[in-house]
């Protein structure tokens, strides 16, 4: 009796080696506990002390600022590991293997561009003009100073040197600071803008990667818009109904 043989199975996509990194913006955060807290309260108050249709407008209108908060301030994160991208903006989330990462640019806002041309906005990663004149002013001291540039950072992975692991920081506060310029003698960049860097430097090493190939998927947030438009619709109902 013979037994039969086993066909070799399908190799199986392999997990990334790192973990993903996260993104945030602190003061995004800190200020969506502020507005929050203002809206709860004065919602609250409105709906235990209000009369007529006060309590059912502060009610329909929480139920429109409370989602549209979070989404603009909880919400926006990037996620990278060292084999995609993946951008958590307001109302969608998009998932970009580095093989179609075209670019990434920081001007006025940060932002990838894809191999098909679509463009990307960071919300994570704000630009602070304020962090970047803070980090010129700091190179202009330590060129005048004679001293070397900022020594390396632990790198996006967890390890130093060139290559992938030889990234800069991926820290969890906004672009608000001035941050290390990556190697030594090189330029002083605000922390924004050197994670930018980060990026385009982790992409150029994994674009060709076999576990970096892909198509781009976008969906779209309806956890967040759905409250947001019933509330919406609430709000005006009761206000044309007077």
């Amino acid at each position: 009796m013979t037994t039969p043989e086993h066909e070799p199975s399908a190799p199986q996509p392999t997990a990334p080696e790192f973990p993903d990194r996260v993104r945030r913006s602190s003061g995004a955060i800190a200020g969506g506990v502020l507005l929050l807290a203002i809206i709860l309260w004065l919602g609250f108050d409105a709906m235990f002390t209000g009369s007529g249709r006060v309590p059912w407008l502060a009610l329909a209108g929480m139920i429109l600022a409370v989602p549209l908060v979070t989404a603009f301030t909880f919400r926006p994160a990037v996620y990278v590991n060292d084999d995609r991208l993946r951008i958590r903006n307001p109302f969608r989330v998009v998932v970009l293997p580095w093989s179609q990462v075209a670019g990434l640019r920081s001007g006025y806002s940060n932002e990838v561009v894809t191999v098909s041309g679509k463009r990307y906005q960071l919300w994570a990663v704000p630009v602070s003009l304020r962090a970047r004149k803070r980090a010129t002013r700091q190179e202009a001291r330590a060129a005048a100073a004679g001293e070397p540039g900022a020594e390396r950072r632990s790198g996006l992975f967890g390890r130093s040197g060139a290559g992938v692991g030889g990234l800069g920081g991926i820290a969890g506060g906004g672009a608000g600071r001035g941050g290390a310029s990556g190697a030594p003698g090189a330029p002083i960049r605000a922390e924004g803008d050197q994670f930018m860097n980060d990026l385009r430097e982790l992409q150029e090493n994994r674009a060709h990667a076999e576990g970096a190939q892909g198509e781009v998927t976008v969906r779209w947030a309806y956890e967040i818009a759905g409250p947001a438009v019933a509330g919406a619709v609430v709000l005006a109902i009761l206000l044309a109904v007077g």
